[in-house]
Parts: structure tokens; C-alpha cells; sequence
């Protein structure tokens, strides 16, 4: 059986949308650092000029602010506050606000962001945490999305949908609002170690979006690899994602039980130096394992008994067919199904094309390869090969349903689809390599 007949594209194209934005702090920049005790800042400039509006005036600015904004945010009054309440170093020196003058200070330091405007793409998928309105033999699922607006920042955001129990996928309609967490803990230790926690409030999924909150992630949270854990008797959705600055990169962990509280923590250790690390979904002989890629080029099998400290490993799968020269990756956590570990790997191959395979892994012992894909599961088709970053497809995690494997994945770093796979063909074409 060719791997062309293998799979079963849907078609189901997610594609960006410049309409959905998000509000988030305006920083202007500031005067040197050097600033003598009573020179001000560009914030304080700012501040002033409010100050010197009458009673009249900050009603009459604040009243169009609501206008021109209005349906396009929850509670922005309520925004504008927490945004005055950050803003302290600039309103120190000045006497008691009005309330109004807090509202009207806090919507100068804020702006629009179109967080999905240029890509959406490199999903995961889970299993819904409410299977209340699956269909008779069917499942809800919740998919994670890599979304980039202006600037190639990268936020998180989510869709919730439905599979058939004939392997059918549909995607409930994205709500108009979207919206960022409150955060329920610190930022600033974030950056030393702690996690940072959030909570959203909107009921719809699509409505929620995780963007930068801490210099470490300041220029993306970037391919979360999402997989719902089972330790006993709790289960947990984890996902490890890369927190990029704009110059380093570092991986961290997301938790969350319900996908309305995360946790988002940085990973620790010799292995958390680079992208794409995919978790198991239980531990293996008492002890959590991943699969990493700390050399940039193979695979690694990790094992720890700490989920954020990660070192050492063992080299699990390194580049062998051409489709795979550059480097081989991670296409999301290890599928467990009765013969093995099924790992979807994506590899980069010539004129920087990525595809997409798999390996099955031995159950007991997943460092041992019983089979592997010679040529590529999914490739680059004429018809999806444009886009932000030309012929690419990439995964950040599948699931199984039945006998039957659902695989999102990206195009060429722009949009996103879906592909189904038998498991039981899918698995007559793995050829052993050891």
C-alpha cells in the first residue's frame, strides 16, 4: 500500500483571520537610562497631557474611545483600569485620580492586536475535557494553534470540534471576541523560575488566547505539543512549548485540568536547550520520558523524575533517507496503541522541504525502533506548498480514535487541515529499521 493512498485529507482548512484581535499593553519607549531624579519618561509626558484635559474633556475622549471600540472587547473599561494599575511609576508623582482619568490614562497605554492576522498554523490535539455532547461513538476534541500577527509574534490560541465515528472531523464556529487570561500569578519571577498561572473568563474556547507575558517570551510562545496525561489516578494536559525573546529560545510546560487555568513553568535542565520536546502521556517504569531534540539534528529519548528537569538522554532516531537528511523532529507526543508507541516525526529534506512519518516504538522499551517509515506519510502538495514559509508541513500532535488516527497539521506555515490514517494500514507500512 503507497503512502499517497494512506491518507485521507479533509477538507477542513483553518486559515488566519485579521479580524479577531486581542488588547495588549503599549509600552512607549522611554528617555535614557540615565534620566536625573526629575526628568521624566515619554509615560509621564503622556500622563501630563491627560492631567491637563478638564472634567468635560476626559469624559467627552473616554465616551469615543467606548464608541469606537465598541463589540470588539469584554469589560474594556475594566481593561483600561488594570492597565492604569500597571502604569503606577508614571501616575506616582500626581495627586488622587477620578476614576475616569484612571480609565482614560489606562486605554493611552493600550492597543489592538491582531494576533491570528498573518498564520495559523502548527495544531495539536487532545481529547475535549467535557465528552458531554460527543456523538454516539464520536469524540470532542480540543485543538491548539499556533497563531502570528504583526511583528512574527506568536500567541496560542484554541478551536474545540467534533469526530464522527465514521472519522469525520468538523470545527465548532470561532466566537467573534477573543480574548487574553488574567494573570493569578507575578511575572516578574517568571523569568527566575516560577510559573506564572492565568485564568480566562469567556465560555468559548476559540474566545481564548495564551500571548506573551514575560521577557523570556517576549517575541512567542511558539508549537505547543498538547497530550492529556494520565498519572494515577489524575489527568493532566500538558503541553511543552518554545518561549522565544527575539535571540534565545528556551522550552517550558503548560498544565491545565480544564483549559480555562493554566500553569505555564520553564522547563530546567541540559535537555530544555532547544525546540520540540513531546511528552509521553503516562510514565514508563515509574519515571516521566520525552522525546527531544537537544543537537538540532536527532531524536533523543529523555527520562526524569522531576516533569521540569530534563538531562542527558539517549539517542533514539538519527537522519536516514533522504526525505530526512537535515534533521529529524517530533510531530507531537508518543500515540500508545496495543503494539507500540507510535511517534509521528517530521523530517527536512532538500531545498528545505518538510515532511512528515512515523515510527513505532517497543511499549516496554520505547528507546528500541520496530519499525519506520522509508518514504514520507504527508509532503508538500502543489496545492499546498505557498504560503509564509514555502513547502512545509508540520504537526505538533495527533490523536487516536478508535482504530483510527486523527492528524492535524500546517501548511507551508500559513493555514491548517486535517488528515485521517488507519491504524492497522498505517502500520503495514512501517518497514523494521533498527
Amino acid at each position: 500500500m503507497s503512502n499517497v493512498t494512506l491518507l485521507h485529507r479533509q477538507a477542513l482548512y483553518l486559515r488566519p483571520d485579521p479580524a479577531r484581535v486581542i488588547v495588549r499593553p503599549f509600552r512607549p519607549t522611554v528617555e535614557p537610562k540615565d534620566l536625573k531624579p526629575r526628568e521624566k519618561t515619554r509615560a509621564n509626558h503622556i500622563v501630563d497631557r491627560v492631567l491637563a484635559l478638564d472634567a468635560a474633556e476626559i469624559s467627552s475622549v473616554l465616551l469615543d474611545v467606548l464608541s469606537n471600540f465598541a463589540g470588539r472587547h469584554r469589560n474594556l473599561l475594566r481593561t483600561c483600569e488594570a492597565r492604569a494599575d500597571e502604569m503606577e511609576s508614571a501616575l506616582a508623582e500626581h495627586q488622587a485620580f477620578t476614576p475616569m482619568q484612571r480609565q482614560l490614562i489606562g486605554a493611552y497605554f493600550l492597543n489592538e492586536y491582531s494576533f491570528e492576522a498573518s498564520a495559523l498554523f502548527n495544531p495539536s490535539i487532545v481529547p475535549h475535557p467535557d465528552q458531554s455532547a460527543a456523538p454516539v461513538g464520536g469524540l470532542r476534541f480540543v485543538l491548539s494553534l499556533r497563531a502570528v500577527g504583526e511583528g512574527h509574534v506568536s500567541s496560542l490560541t484554541f478551536r474545540s470540534g467534533t469526530i464522527t465515528r465514521d472519522g469525520s472531523v468538523s470545527v465548532d464556529p470561532t466566537a467573534r471576541l477573543a480574548a487574553t487570561p488574567r494573570l493569578t500569578a507575578p511575572v516578574p519571577d517568571f523569568d527566575e523560575g516560577a510559573p506564572v498561572e492565568a485564568r480566562f473568563e469567556g465560555d468559548d474556547i476559540s474566545e481564548r488566547v495564551l500571548f506573551p507575558v514575560t521577557t523570556a517570551q517576549s517575541n512567542g510562545i511558539e508549537d505547543a505539543r498538547f497530550v492529556l496525561f494520565q498519572d494515577a489516578d489524575r489527568r493532566t494536559y500538558y503541553a511543552t512549548y518554545t518561549a522565544y525573546d527575539g535571540r534565545a529560545i528556551r522550552s517550558e510546560l503548560i498544565e491545565t485540568d480544564d483549559f480555562l487555568s493554566f500553569r505555564m513553568t520553564p522547563l530546567r535542565g541540559s535537555a530544555a536547550v532547544n525546540k520540540g520536546m513531546a511528552l509521553f502521556p503516562r510514565r514508563i517504569d515509574g519515571q516521566f520520558a520525552m522525546i527531544g531534540r537537544q543537537d538540532a539534528e536527532n531524536l533523543y529519548l529523555l527520562r526524569s523524575d522531576d516533569i521540569l528537569t530534563w538531562n542527558g538522554g539517549q539517542l533514539l532516531l538519527a537522519p536516514k533517507y533522504p526525505w530526512e537528511f537535515v534533521q529529524v523532529g517530533n510531530c507531537g507526543s508518543p500515540i500508545e496503541l496495543d503494539e507500540g508507541w507510535l511517534l509521528f516525526t517530521h523530517g527536512v529534506g532538500p531545498m528545505r522541504r518538510y515532511a512528515i512519518g512515523a515510527v513505532l516504538l517497543d511499549k516496554a522499551d520505547p528507546g528500541r525502533i520496530l519499525g519506520r517509515s522509508r518514504e514520507p506519510l504527508v509532503y508538500p502538495t502543489h496545492s499546498e506548498r505557498e504560503g509564509y514559509v514555502p513547502n512545509v508541513v508540520y504537526s505538533c500532535g495527533a490523536m487516536l480514535h478508535g482504530r483510527r488516527i486523527i492528524l492535524p497539521y500546517a501548511v507551508s506555515d500559513t493555514f491548517s487541515n486535517f488528515a485521517t490514517i488507519r491504524v492497522d494500514e498505517l502500520l503495514e507500512t512501517l518497514t523494521l529499521n533498527a
